[in-house]
């Protein structure tokens, strides 16, 4: 054993392989996203690594290889449960041979997500268990005992951990190489009666499932990270039960006091019952401290009315707490204070340093996004459009002043929303745009279903090369794998023409004027058609030589900033200056003067 200063995902990667892991699968998204990467860095050629096209890809295939008896774990956010949970309600009838894990990280606030959904719920409805750590050491030694358990029970076992988990630090003690654990597996063998879902067998599993999951609340009661602190005051009347990251916080606003009698709670499927009641005995009230849903809180509501305890639970339900949003230290230390009636917290403002100023997010300089967004906004001046977005850094082509994403729902969801707007406003030209990543993750079946029921849209494929938002990461149409294979990209035009689009235009956004003319000339044309603005991510190439203002030539029109919003062109004492630090030279700026007063290179 040995120390490591290891962030929360790196510490369950590193658990992951100490447990004997045999193949990890995910698709990239914040805050999962560095598990399968730090896998993948520390990989001795022993673990199969994939970015797969999507999050039921990614499920699926781990779910083949764990049916070999192999030990898999898939990663994702909340939002990709939603994609992977046809194939995981059916898994969790059918079970597995070896150890299968999914690591589903929530994101409370939400922070860079589209909603702010409970996984713990999802363990609930799938009825699978659900581990949940508090910490960044329980996370590295709780995913190899998530292994453990899923084995013993021939289970799929979620493992739930939150933004400050995933991405907190901390000086951890993690296992020596020559104590990692090694798994052969044994093979897939052919049983139809075990393999093949059907409605007979997915009853009696339905029946194993729940007898299952009654050992496993007696189980996890005898689980150590379930535990109540008898050390704190027994003498009070109130408890306090938390879990997650929640109990870290609870901890430490509790440190040096004497406190009540608290739960923590780290398995919230099957729920600890025996360890809750042993713990509610006594007690007059309970505050539930908990992120995100009231689940701990309706645990303990129905066994005290089971077993006809007086205790009084306080939570979300009572709104004891807030309903919505991240815990954090000082809200957590407010809650205890107003439950027990301590003194409020103390804020001390003398040596705090001032607020930051607000930075909304924004697309980067040299964005190839801003060109695209700005060519089709240009080309469909005065007519009746609608742009229908998608998940991505395109996202933030809804901000002024490009003002060009009019929805934006889920990954893929664009695609099939413009066709459902086309279908009522027929008078109507509309877009929907998507990346080059979640073209191949989910937009292919929206176009399929376009073709096949005659839709009148344009697609508009933002293709920078790379998955950018959640860090760069390799996808089909990139030629690279994480095991490090070259191989033949998937072309997005050639899809296109499988699939039965006819007009399919590639064209470069930064050569403004040619993307001008190809917006308007596709979009004219009936039926299903698309372009392909390819230029790769700023973030990756080299910048080109910076653009400059020509003073004598700028008439302070100020149309560059009011049309463009790049964060490198900038007011400064009442005029237009240019961030040389910022500036990549795309030249889009250049190509919008109307004074030809922005010179210098420009490398589109």
């Amino acid at each position: 054993m040995h120390t490591e200063f290891l962030m929360g995902n790196a510490a369950i990667a590193m658990g992951a392989i100490a447990a004997g892991l045999n193949v990890v699968s995910g698709y990239p998204g914040t805050p999962s996203t560095e598990v399968l990467e730090t896998t993948a860095k520390h990989n001795d050629g022993s673990i199969y690594v994939e970015w797969s096209t999507n999050e039921k890809a990614a499920m699926e295939l781990a779910a083949g290889a764990a049916y070999c008896g192999a030990r898999t774990m898939v990663t994702m956010k909340q939002v990709g449960l939603n994609v992977a949970s046809d194939p995981l309600m059916s898994l969790a009838y059918i079970g597995v041979k070896g150890g299968m894990v999914i690591l589903v990280a929530d994101d409370p606030g939400p922070i860079s997500s589209q909603t702010e959904q409970d996984t713990r719920r999802f363990a609930a409805f799938s009825k699978l268990p659900c581990f949940d750590p508090s910490g960044v050491q329980e996370a590295y030694d709780m995913i190899q005992e998530a292994f453990a358990y899923s084995e013993r029970y021939h289970t799929p076992v979620l493992f739930r951990p939150t933004t400050r988990v995933c991405h907190g630090y901390a000086s951890i003690t993690v296992k020596d190489a020559a104590e990692y654990q090694f798994n052969s597996p044994e093979g897939f063998v052919k049983d139809s009666s075990k393999w093949v879902i059907f409605p007979k067998l997915s009853y009696q599993n339905h029946i194993r499932m729940e007898k299952r999951n009654t050992e496993l609340q007696s189980v996890f009661s005898d689980y150590p990270r379930n535990r109540i602190y008898p050390e704190t005051d027994t003498v009070c009347k109130k408890g306090i039960a938390t879990h997650g990251i929640s109990f870290s916080y609870t901890m430490e606003a509790l440190h040096g006091k004497a406190a009540p009698r608290l739960l923590k709670v780290a398995t919230p499927f099957p729920f600890p019952e025996q360890l809750a009641v042993e713990f509610l005995q006594g007690l007059d009230e309970v505050l539930c401290l908990e992120e995100l849903d009231p689940v701990i809180e309706q645990e303990l509501v129905y066994l005290c009315g089971k077993y006809h305890l007086p205790t009084r639970i306080r939570g979300k339900l009572t709104e004891d707490v807030a309903l919505a949003g991240e815990n954090s230290c000082d809200s957590v230390a407010a809650d205890l204070a107003a439950f027990l009636g301590w003194q409020p917290p103390e804020q001390n403002t003398a040596d705090q340093p001032p607020e930051l100023p607000v930075r909304p997010p924004v697309l980067c300089a040299g964005c190839p996004h801003r060109a695209s967004f700005f060519a089709v906004k240009e080309a469909m001046k005065g007519k009746k459009s609608v742009f229908c977005g998608d998940i991505g850094c395109y996202t933030l082509g809804n901000a002024m002043p490009l003002d060009m994403v009019d929805t934006c729902l889920c990954m893929g969801a664009g695609v099939n929303m413009t066709q459902g707007i086309g279908k009522i406003e027929p008078d109507t030209t509309c877009f929907a745009f998507v990346g080059d990543s979640t073209f191949f993750a989910s937009a292919i079946t929206g176009m399929v279903n376009a073709v096949y029921n005659q839709a009148n849209m344009t697609l508009v494929v933002l293709d920078n090369s790379t998955t950018a938002m959640t860090g760069h990461q390799p996808h089909p149409g990139t030629g690279k794998t994480m095991m490090g294979q070259v191989v033949d990209k998937v072309s997005i035009e050639d899809t296109l023409h499988g699939i039965g689009v006819k007009t399919v235009e590639t064209v470069n956004p930064l050569h403004l004027q040619e993307a001008i003319d190809c917006v308007k000339r596709v979009a004219v044309q009936d039926g299903v058609k698309a372009i392909i603005f390819k230029s790769p991510c700023a973030v990756l190439i080299k910048s080109g030589k910076p653009a400059r203002i020509e003073e004598s030539k700028c008439i302070q029109c100020k149309k560059c900033i009011r049309t463009l919003g790049c964060p490198a062109i900038m007011l400064q004492d009442g005029k237009v200056q240019i961030e040389q630090a910022l500036c990549t030279g795309c030249g889009l700026c250049a190509q919008v003067c109307p004074t030809a007063a922005i010179g210098g290179a420009c490398h589109a």
